[in-house]
């Protein structure tokens, strides 16, 4: 019908006593977060400005055996053999103490190398006992499959018992024990001799200490670094000193000493791997926000190095990929060339390629999900062979290194199920909560420890941010609760009610306090577009389709003398009234009232989708383009997405929001979006009459185009789309549109994603417990740490195996 006379205007006030009461209280627990976190955060802070290393008895005592070039009877760091007679522990071994009992391997180990360093300069006799006493009780665990041996155990353990031997050391294993290990060991060399790759010989140097006379000295020197280690591992550089006498070990091994004291770690520098894992742990806890000014330097000291090719870097393939991850979603333009020496046929010349670390391939497979150039072939070969080893349960690759078995595993079947474009980041804290392990041990050629890795303040901060955020989230979900009843829309029979997955995914997105604007426009206009949607396909007559599409035209209209049916009132009203609270709220954001932007996306919405009505009335086939070019805004984003981008903090100028690159940015995520919808509704949708882009594809095909045609070409797409918006998103060089609010395109992205992984999202029933584990059940920290206990058994590695050298 016709709305032909001037109506009295609709009053544009819609902030109700609830609405008020719901901004009070989130600003009341903004201010007590701010207060009861600060003093964890300040002490977060300070772990930016120094990593902290656990020192290492095993690279210690190497460190020790070094004769002085003066005397080769005195030792040339006699601190380290002090250190070695001061940090005995109570059972008479040496290591870290509170070691897990799967490490039994680790302290024998330790024991030993101290045990020679005492005895070779003649001081320490109770001590040595002591730890032969130690040795004796627990020798047999070398046999006990359960444990997780050190990098290197099967070739370092018998040559060093060798040692004691020629040291007159009397060692409580027996001469068939010790012939079997020597077995072992033979096999082992012979075997990777026979390899001939390039990866064993990286081992074989990483592990020199273990050689002895059989060590080609000269040959391994190729994997000294600039620092003047080998694999920065004092261990392994003192070896290397002792044959050499090397003048860039020796300067190596003296700096560290001037920084420890008077012992040394396993490991060192793991300064630019240590940041960056501990920034990736705040960004997958939910606590990044609060670090913004230190995740920033450390970034861009990250980008200084990787743009001068630093070692620590570019030499090991864990490294590399979480520097190259971190740094383009962040926003820095990093080439994807350096996996170039980490694709499949060369990744067994490194020597994590060699140990099989499932830590490097889970960190490359991440890395490669964040392609952005149409010409990034090798993260396209490198999603494929990662994600290929990943799962496989009896891939050789499937062998660890260095971290608890149980925490690694969670992390890989969290990488393959919920990848980097269908991962909602509150899911994903929650998760990363669960998972966390306050007391982590990592282990290389022994264990070691960094509260930069691991630490309960982390954790404990996580969990209280979680929960605060959380209870904000139950009172927003209770206002918008009452908001749908006294709009009236619970008594729209045809439409679909799905307050709880629209306010869901505003919520798993957008969790933040001060975000709260943002969170309640987007599910309102979430549940709104779902109304529309069931009023356009279901619910109304074609008279009114029309006379909504006229009221929001003449928008200002008194809507009690208007002659339409009482659906549209209560559509039209809604609308209105929620409009006209965005418009309210964008004033303290943008300096001005943004309502007539906002109106304009709904109507561009309402009448795309009436010309799908209409094309379903008068049973037109559009071709595919026409079909598409309307469908994308008919998909009904736009009311979700736009006007929350006034809402989020920065200020949007009328020629931003006009602007094609803000344009391209929502057609690009509406596209994929609509193409993810009509490939996981074809079946449905064909069987009702509805158009479809797949089968329009078919339709328009000649008959040559199958189902399965359509599918795989809508698939390839979606994806492309997905790249071509995570390239805008991530490009900052003349861009025009804040960051912040390019952001929210991509969280659609993947709360779409994640809703289609296996069918039509609205209607899966798997969505209720991660609504509740986002809304509704808060995380108890006791918990998290009993879970952590229980998940203590077998133990695995990851990440920081030391890399190879050029």
């Amino acid at each position: 019908m016709s709305l032909s006379r001037l109506i009295t205007p609709l009053c544009c006030t819609s902030s109700t006593s609830d609405s008020l009461v719901t901004a009070s209280y989130v600003k009341e627990k903004m201010n007590s977060t701010s207060l009861c976190l600060e003093d964890s955060k300040e002490r977060i802070r300070k772990m930016f400005n120094k990593v902290e290393l656990s020192v290492s008895s095993y690279d210690t005592a190497w460190v020790a055996m070094i004769p002085s070039p003066a005397s080769p009877h005195t030792p040339f760091f006699p601190q380290c053999l002090n250190w070695l007679l001061d940090n005995q522990l109570l059972d008479g071994s040496w290591g870290l103490p509170d070691r897990h009992p799967l490490l039994m391997n680790d302290a024998l180990l330790s024991t030993l190398a101290s045990i020679l360093a005492l005895k070779q300069w003649g001081v320490g006799e109770d001590q040595i006992n002591k730890g032969l006493q130690f040795i004796d009780s627990n020798i047999t665990s070398i046999n006990d499959e359960k444990q997780h041996p050190p990098i290197g155990f099967g070739i370092i353990f018998p040559s060093m018992i060798e040692y004691a031997q020629n040291l007159g050391i009397n060692l409580p294993i027996g001469a068939t024990s010790l012939e079997a290990m020597i077995h072992k060991r033979e096999i082992e060399l012979q075997r990777g001799s026979q390899s001939n790759l390039e990866g064993w010989r990286a081992y074989l140097a990483y592990v020199s200490e273990g050689m002895l006379e059989s060590q080609d000295w000269k040959t391994i020197m190729k994997y000294q670094r600039k620092n003047g280690s080998l694999f920065n591992s004092p261990a392994t550089t003192a070896a290397v000193f002792q044959c050499l006498k090397n003048a860039e070990c020796l300067n190596y091994l003296q700096s560290i000493l001037e920084k420890f004291g008077n012992a040394v770690p396993t490991i060192y520098p793991l300064d630019v791997y240590a940041r960056l894992y501990m920034i990736d742990s705040l960004e997958r806890l939910g606590i990044n926000h609060h670090f913004k000014e230190e995740i920033r330097s450390v970034l861009d000291e990250t980008y200084r190095y990787w743009m001068q090719g630093v070692e620590d870097i570019f030499l090991d393939p864990t490294t590399c990929a979480m520097a190259f991850r971190m740094l383009r979603v962040n926003g820095y333009d990093v080439s994807s060339d350096p996996f170039y020496q980490y694709s499949e046929d060369k990744f067994a010349d490194s020597l994590k390629g060699y140990l099989k670390d499932v830590g490097a391939i889970l960190e490359l497979y991440k890395a490669s999900q964040v392609i952005i150039h149409p010409d990034e072939s090798v993260l396209v070969r490198q999603s494929l062979w990662t994600k290929h080893l990943l799962k496989q349960e009896s891939s050789p690759y499937r062998v660890y290194t260095n971290k608890l078995r149980s925490y690694v595993d969670l992390e890989v079947n969290d990488a393959l199920n919920f990848p980097y474009h269908a991962n909602l980041e509150r899911l994903l804290n929650r998760k990363s909560m669960e998972h966390y392990n306050v007391e982590e041990t990592r282990i290389l050629k022994t264990s070691y420890s960094s509260c930069n890795l691991a630490n309960r303040e982390i954790l404990k901060l996580a969990v209280e941010d979680f929960n605060i955020c959380q209870s904000i989230h139950t009172q927003e979900l209770k206002q918008l609760s009452r908001w749908v009843v006294e709009s009236r829309l619970d008594t729209l029979k045809f439409a679909r009610q799905k307050l709880a997955y629209c306010y869901f995914s505003s919520a798993a997105t957008l969790f933040s306090p001060e975000l709260s604007d943002a969170r309640i426009s987007w599910a309102k206009n979430g549940v709104l577009t779902t109304v529309v949607d069931d009023f356009f396909d279901v619910g109304a007559s074609e008279e009114e389709q029309v006379d909504l599409i006229q009221l929001v035209e003449r928008w200002d209209v008194d809507i009690n003398t208007v002659c339409c049916s009482e659906t549209v009132k209560i559509i039209f009203t809604t609308i209105h009234s929620t409009v006209c609270e965005i418009g309210e709220k964008s004033v303290k954001r943008q300096g001005c009232n943004v309502k007539n932007n906002v109106i304009k996306i709904w109507l561009n919405l309402i009448q795309s989708m009436f010309r799908e009505a209409e094309w379903l009335r008068t049973k037109t086939v559009p071709t595919i383009d026409d079909y598409m070019e309307n469908a994308y805004i008919s998909f009904a984003l736009g009311p979700i997405v736009l006007p929350a981008l006034y809402l989020v903090g920065p200020k949007l100028s009328d020629e931003v929001a006009e602007n094609h690159e803000l344009n391209y940015l929502y057609k690009l995520m509406s596209t994929c979006g609509r193409l993810l919808n009509d490939i996981h509704s074809f079946k449905r949708e064909s069987e009702e009459g509805k158009l479809n882009a797949l089968a329009l594809r078919i339709a328009h095909g000649n008959g040559v185009i199958t189902a399965e045609d359509a599918t795989e070409e809508m698939k390839g797409i979606a994806e492309e789309k997905r790249r071509e918006l995570l390239r805008l998103i991530l490009q900052e060089k003349g861009s025009v549109v804040p960051r912040d609010c390019k952001d929210l395109f991509w969280k659609m992205i993947r709360v779409l994603h994640l809703f289609y992984m296996k069918d039509d999202g609205f209607t899966s029933h798997e969505m209720y417990s991660s609504v509740n584990a986002v809304i509704k059940d808060p995380v108890i920290f006791d918990e998290l740490l009993v879970h952590a206990q229980q998940n203590l058994s077998p133990v695995k590695a990851i990440n920081d195996v030391i890399p190879q050298s050029n």
